[in-house]
């Protein structure tokens, strides 16, 4: 009997649909066939089935933080079985008992890796034959190949070591750095919890430095000198190209040429140069590159970009999501060649096709290694499957569509203009851009690329060389601007990017050939965990690290954690690991070093912090608005609840989180508060979906419909 293990329900129906098959309780029982003469069974986790154990369930005063138990270490790490998903492991796990052999078809990466291989371990299923299920796309013809080209188990049990390495690495780390610094800022008066992580926390800090670098930004003037040129054909405008700190500073510059008593000069048009730029399509899309993209242009967070563009993958129309590579190879070219016209029909434009040869931008069998880029599947979607997906998935497939058809189309192409305007022996540069063909551009036309936004493209008159001109001069004043908080997709650039953060040329080297700060199917969920344990906040698109974060920031300054070279050299011997190469017990044994290290130095840190300083700022964070109750006290998030900060003296005012399926948010708590009635909100779950008003009545909400 053979089992084929998914990684989820929609999964495996994908893997089975090719084939004839019937469902049963938690699998589904694929019939004799060409490819499973003897049929098949498929059957799939959800998600992580299996997880490691709490460490109460090792010691029983483990349960208690307290900084005496402090490192927390397993002589033996164990695994245990989700108490939610008890009933679909009993299904696996007999299934795998009756198996002969066992295909792994989770996601082809480290972590699916992981998800089938404990699954197996705890089933006692280890020693089976195994058989590994490897393709980026899922797609009927796909599917057919990769069990037609099964690879033995053994080519990815190193995946598996990889995988555990970092899981109980990241283990001992978190519960060990977790508990330490927060009972450290507790014994301040600091009564929160604080998560820490080995990755989580040089992000933050980060963040930290980019917010204090904002924070501690002095605006300083600047003056530059402008001219409108006229000339026989029209006029144009040209600068200066230096900045100057005072006028006084200008003026000595530019005298005796320009001065301040005169205004009006004459002028000569000392060259005129014209050459065509070519721009080719950008590269194909790794994950982090769609992510970032879809924050710029549709807000979309990259948590939202990575459920969108998975579920497009298992429904067949786009390949494997969690990718970091740009290219692809030629046989993937040869069929997006062939449904090119589809493509476009997809997007309902039709551009010219520049040519059907490939181009080593994009194709590189050399830059590939398990997973290619982000492109469409040779499964199109026809009108009426189009009506199954969401705007939002339609958003996702169209990006996709896009960068994968402007590899077949020609450059932008378009002629820069500069101008040097003579005034004496001050010359004024003048820049222009005419478009001579749109190219690949066409995709794009309401859009604004990242690099070009802001730019004004000048529209200039015809111009000759010696050609005279009058020429009004004007001093343009500003004021140096800040850097700009991060947006959540910059997040995602920075985390790709760390490298160039570190001073260290060998960590510098380290970081970027392990492409930063956590992986492409990682980086989303890191940001998600910082929102959730209050470190950062994200305010119209733009990441912000709360007072809570700044705290934790300030007690891990300076050590590793809050750096991201320890990522970088785990990332690296992960790498290793995963290749074969080297041990996952070394890297357990210096994981656990690490934790006796950090006990040793944190105390140190911590004493640092301003405790009170800190706490007035925590609560003036928290407070959401005085409590109508009690009229002593003030609202506060308290997590699962909004609740007063005299509940312990009696006041007994709370606010749900949640009311018939909508989110209660502070600015309804607060308005609930101050004017006793919210604004109307709209899509209450009832037996029918409905909108009111939210009052305070007596401490109580009521629903009010006008």
């Amino acid at each position: 009997m053979i089992v084929i293990l998914a990684e989820k329900p929609d999964q495996a129906r994908k893997l089975a649909s090719p084939f004839p098959h019937t469902k049963g309780n938690g699998f589904l029982s694929i019939q004799s066939c060409k490819e499973f003469p003897n049929g098949a069974t498929v059957t799939w986790a959800i998600g992580h089935l299996v997880e490691l154990k709490e460490p109460e369930e090792y010691r029983p005063e483990w349960k208690k933080w307290d900084l005496a138990t402090l490192p927390i270490i397993p002589g033996q790490f164990e695994y245990k079985v989700s108490k939610d998903k008890a009933k679909q492991f009993q299904t696996v796990k007999k299934l795998l008992k009756e198996a002969d052999e066992i295909i792994i078809a989770t996601d082809p990466a480290r972590e699916g890796e992981n998800i089938a291989r404990l699954l197996i371990l705890m089933a006692g299923c280890s020693k089976k034959r195994i058989k590994r299920f490897w393709t980026s796309s899922l797609t009927e013809n796909a599917i057919r190949k990769g069990f037609a080209e099964l690879k033995d188990g053994k080519e990815t049990i190193h995946l598996f070591h990889e995988a555990q390495a970092r899981q109980i690495a990241d283990w001992l780390v978190g519960m060990n750095a977790s508990r330490l610094y927060t009972l450290l800022l507790q014994q301040k008066g600091i009564r929160d919890v604080f998560s820490v992580g080995r990755v989580q926390t040089p992000v933050l800090k980060l963040i930290y430095d980019r917010q204090k670098e904002i924070e501690q930004f002095r605006p300083e003037p600047f003056y530059e000198l402008e001219g409108q040129f006229t000339v026989k054909n029209g006029t144009y405008r040209g600068k200066l190209n230096k900045r100057f700190s005072s006028l006084d500073e200008l003026y000595e510059t530019v005298r005796p040429d320009i001065t301040k008593e005169q205004q009006t000069y004459q002028a000569v048009i000392k060259s005129v140069r014209i050459s065509e730029k070519r721009t080719p399509a950008p590269k194909l899309h790794s994950l982090s590159t769609l992510q970032s993209k879809l924050n710029r242009t549709k807000k979309f967070s990259p948590t939202k970009v990575l459920e969108l563009v998975q579920s497009l993958y298992e429904k067949g129309y786009v390949s494997y999501p969690r990718t970091d590579s740009q290219y692809i190879t030629e046989e993937e070219y040869t069929y997006l060649q062939k449904y090119v016209n589809q493509y476009q029909q997809c997007l309902d434009i039709h551009v010219p096709i520049r040519s059907l040869q490939p181009s080593k931008r994009y194709v590189n069998p050399e830059k590939v290694s398990d997973h290619y880029a982000i492109i469409p599947t040779e499964k199109v979607p026809d009108t009426k499957a189009f009506e199954t997906f969401s705007s939002d998935e339609k958003e996702v497939y169209y990006e996709i569509l896009k960068s994968t058809l402007a590899m077949f189309m020609t450059d932008y192409v378009y002629d820069e203009t500069v101008i040097i305007t003579s005034v004496g022996k001050q010359e004024f540069v003048t820049k222009g851009r005419t478009e001579k063909e749109m190219g690949w551009k066409a995709l794009y036309q309401n859009e604004k690329d990242e690099e070009s936004e802001g730019e004004q493209v000048a529209i200039l008159p015809e111009v000759k060389e010696e050609e005279s001109a009058k020429a009004d001069i004007s001093v343009k004043q500003g004021m140096t601007q800040p850097p700009k908080p991060y947006t959540q997709g910059q997040l995602i650039t920075l985390m790709k990017t760390a490298g160039k953060y570190v001073e260290d040329q060998e960590m510098k080297e380290a970081l970027n050939q392990v492409e930063g700060l956590g992986t492409e199917a990682t980086r989303a969920a890191i940001i998600d965990t910082l929102i959730q344990r209050r470190l950062i906040e994200v305010k119209k698109n733009q990441v912000f690290v709360t007072k809570k974060g700044e705290i934790l920031c300030e007690a891990v300054k300076g050590t590793i954690l809050s750096k991201p070279e320890m990522t970088a050299k785990w990332e690296l011997f992960l790498q290793e690991i995963g290749k074969g190469n080297r041990s996952k017990e070394v890297f357990i044994e210096q994981a656990k070093k690490l934790c006796y290290a950090l006990i040793q130095q944190a105390s140190q840190d911590v004493e640092r912090i301003d405790a009170k300083q800190a706490l007035e700022e925590i609560k003036k964070e928290n407070t959401i608005a005085p409590c109508p109750r009690c009229q002593k006290g003030y609202i506060v998030d308290r997590k699962t609840f909004y609740g007063c900060t005299e509940y312990a003296n009696g006041c007994k005012q709370t606010f749900p989180k949640s009311i018939l399926g909508k989110n209660i948010t502070k600015t309804h708590v607060k308005q609930l508060c101050e004017k006793g009635k919210t604004n109307k909100i709209k899509g209450f779950k009832g037996k029918k979906s409905f909108d009111a008003y939210l009052t305070l009545q007596k401490g109580e909400i009521q629903f009010t419909f006008q």
